[in-house]
């Protein structure tokens, strides 16, 4: 068993305008000053990272992780969610996710897509630059419209849907393993890969690629009803980033799973900052323990409520309480015999 590191937190979130959100230098301050411990970087924000640069130059990358290690800080990740959802997307879909992309690429699907790969690539190299074993990203949807099956879906519709998605993502993840780098995908509504079984579809389509993980965010589970500890236990080996995220699901005689078009503070089910929600994060860092996970516990804030500084505040301390230090001997091992393969046959009463 090892100790999860942390606490680190993913700053897509909390990126902005104005100090000390508006550069990573100022950003990583104001985080290792609530006790964070690492960061998950957004590869696709110049105000914090420059993707292209660190893909090419080892001198940045160098640089960067110094600055950050003067300042008690590690990079867990880097995050690619916006640039992976572009790998594929639904037609449905083209107007509201060109705002992901650079201008130049906005309505044209297919140059959006091709850069979109470019971005993954770059993202692959940049990672071995900077040391890192782990991305987090999104793989995208083509069969996410089609979800709820009315009117009946004509056959094969889904079996081509993955097909497609596993053929334009395994020359990708032939490059990730080519730098030594997994692919966590976020399992999360709105991606083909949502839950165990779609994951499942995806995995044997690019057969077994061992750089195809999952990034565990167990908040997507509960607004889904999904036994968010079996998965865990289900997935242990695939399982490469760990986003440290609570919910809660309160159904009533209004609305359910689907939300109705409600906003966030309405729903049923809506993401909640750590301890606020209904997630047992006792059992999940346990389970995490047991299983040896190496990576980062990195908080995500998404609260329909609180506001997210209050959120990054509360959230370094709630996780530190919940990493377990792994214990190094067992608990009984004062009262240990010796070895004694004799005594052994004479307890089983074979002599």
């Amino acid at each position: 068993m090892r100790t999860i590191k942390g606490p680190g937190i993913f700053l897509a979130q909390f990126a902005g305008d104005t100090a000390p959100f508006n550069s990573l230098p100022a950003i990583a301050d104001y985080m290792a000053g609530h006790g964070y411990k690492g960061l998950q970087i957004p590869s696709w924000d110049d105000r914090l990272f420059d993707l292209a640069l660190a893909a090419e130059s080892q001198g940045y990358c160098d640089d960067l992780t110094g600055m950050l290690a003067d300042k008690g800080l590690a990079i867990t990740e880097l995050s690619t969610h916006l640039q992976g959802q572009l790998v594929a997307v639904h037609p449905a879909y083209d107007a509201q996710f060109d705002g992901f992309t650079i201008p130049q690429m906005r309505g044209n699907p297919a140059a959006r897509q091709a850069w979109a790969v470019e971005q993954m690539k770059l993202a692959a190299v940049a990672s071995r630059r900077l040391g890192l074993n782990a991305h987090a990203s999104f793989p995208g949807a083509l069969a996410w419209p089609y979800m709820y099956p009315w009117p009946q879906r004509p056959a094969g519709l889904v079996e081509d849907a993955f097909d497609e998605l596993a053929r334009r993502w395994k020359p990708i993840l032939d490059i990730f393993d080519e730098n030594g780098v997994d692919v966590a995908y976020e399992i999360h509504p709105g991606e083909d890969l949502h839950d165990g079984v779609t994951f499942e579809m995806f995995l044997e389509r690019v057969g077994n690629h061992p750089r195809a993980n999952i990034l565990y965010d167990p908040s997507h589970f509960v607004l889904q009803c999904l036994d968010y500890l079996q998965f865990i236990d289900i997935y242990r080996d695939r399982i490469k980033c760990f986003h440290v995220k609570d919910a809660e699901f309160r159904p009533n005689g209004r609305s359910g799973v689907y939300g109705g078009y409600q906003s966030w503070v309405d729903r049923p089910g809506r993401f909640r900052s750590l301890g606020d929600g209904q997630v047992d994060f006792s059992q999940i860092f346990s389970k995490m323990a047991a299983n040896d996970f190496a990576g980062w516990a990195v908080l995500e804030w998404e609260c329909a409520l609180k506001h997210p500084e209050q959120g990054a505040a509360e959230g370094a301390p709630f996780i530190a309480r919940h990493i377990i230090r792994v214990t190094e001997h067992a608990f009984d091992d004062f009262a240990a015999g010796i070895a004694d393969r004799a005594l052994n046959r004479k307890l089983m009463g074979l002599d």
